[in-house]
């Protein structure tokens, strides 16, 4: 696995230094577009709908159309937006594990101590697991703020991003508030029928047909050999990701923590007194 990108989780006055590695794979076959007469690789063109011309990828920019306006926003643009690069993953608050919809759920990292001393990753580690708590995270992941979980799988901490709230859609189907009567008998029929279906779930049973059959005929085509010269057809690509080096401050563990829970008490007090002398004056302004 390669790191995606290289960081802290930072909550309170603690750090605790970690990377970001994508946590799934996709195991479809990879497959190419090519000329069905000659093999020959397809190769994409942006070619320009206004002057015709095949527009070099250094001469496009992105832009925003709604039909009637077209706003152009070149690389300045979106470098002064408030993303830019952060190298924390900011913990907002922890919350009930259950108060996760799964829908909200996107793509899953993990996420590897860096320090040479883990214990600061350990202890927050536990301290999730013996709360049953979840972290609700911000971090900027290739220039975008996104919202993430931070929880526990296993040994491993794992960050999951989530949709914004806004993001998710509402529905009002009408089946779903039909007052159809259901008797208890077919209530009870259903049960036996799940309960005739229960058992633990475990992945591992489970595998892509598709994908398997699709490798099969591509490995029988091989052996035939109804193949093509790669090298000629598709010539060389290349993939590669700079992997950054870890980098932060490393402070006392107990001492952070003191500080962090005196830090939020503190703030806690403060919102209380001034919520209070609020209620207070409103209280005698209308006596």
């Amino acid at each position: 696995m390669r790191a995606i990108w290289t960081g802290s989780i930072a909550f309170g006055l603690v750090n605790v230094p970690v990377k970001l590695y994508s946590a799934t794979e996709n195991h479809d076959v990879s497959m190419h577009q090519v000329h069905e007469k000659d093999g020959g690789r397809i190769r994409n063109q942006h070619r320009c709908q206004e002057c015709g011309k095949v527009i070099e990828y250094d001469d496009i920019v992105k832009a925003y159309d709604d039909g009637d306006h077209r706003v152009i926003l070149t690389d300045e643009d979106f470098e002064a937006l408030p993303a830019g690069e952060n190298d924390d993953l900011d913990v907002l608050q922890f919350v009930p594990n259950d108060q996760i919809d799964p829908i909200m759920l996107e793509k899953s990292y993990f996420l590897e101590p860096t320090s040479k001393t883990p214990k600061a990753y350990l202890l927050l580690r536990q301290t999730l697991e013996d709360t049953d708590r979840t972290a609700i995270v911000k971090l900027t992941l290739r220039t975008r703020t996104r919202l993430a979980v931070l929880r526990v799988s296993g040994k491993v901490l794992m960050i999951q991003t989530l949709r914004w709230a806004d993001e998710i859609r509402d529905v009002d189907f009408k089946g779903v508030s039909s007052r159809a009567k259901i008797s208890d008998k077919e209530l009870e029929m259903s049960a036996k029928l799940v309960e005739s279906y229960s058992e633990d779930f475990t992945p591992e049973e489970f595998t892509d047909d598709y994908q398997e059959e699709l490798a099969k005929l591509i490995d029988a085509k091989i052996e035939s050999g109804e193949t093509l010269d790669v090298a000629k057809a598709f010539g060389d690509e290349e993939d590669e990701e700079d992997e950054e080096e870890p980098s932060g401050d490393v402070i006392d563990l107990m001492e952070a923590l003191q500080k962090s829970v005196d830090r939020s008490r503190s703030s806690k007090k403060k919102a209380a007194k001034k919520t209070g002398k609020k209620a207070t004056s409103k209280k005698t302004n209308t006596g």
